[in-house]
């Protein structure tokens, strides 16, 4: 073998997926969305927000989704979404037991 051979047959390939991990934070696709209209509290304890939102990119583009929000929230925000399939469900205001 050839000198120049030897010296790349000594290196070991590293994987895909190691040098993605080995430098620091690794995100997730994300999708932004601004928040168009704020409905109300929801959860056990009102510790969430139901807004409507405008999706800004990607497949679903221009779709107007209704989403809970957990932490303090304002018309304007981007939202960053990690899927825009599913939509929350609606606030009623009737309570437990009542029809």
């Amino acid at each position: 073998m050839s000198e120049e051979q030897q010296k790349t047959d000594n290196k070991k390939p590293v994987a895909k997926e190691e040098q993605k991990t080995s430098g620091g934070v690794q995100f997730s696709y994300a999708v932004p969305a601004t928040v168009e209209e704020i409905i109300g509290r929801t959860g056990a304890r009102g510790e969430a927000t139901q807004v409507r939102c405008k999706v800004l990119d990607g497949r679903d583009s221009g779709k107007i989704l209704r989403r809970n929000v957990k932490g303090p929230v304002r018309l304007g925000d981007t939202l960053m979404l990690r899927e825009t399939e599913i939509e929350a469900r609606p606030l009623n205001r009737a309570g437990r037991g009542n029809s």
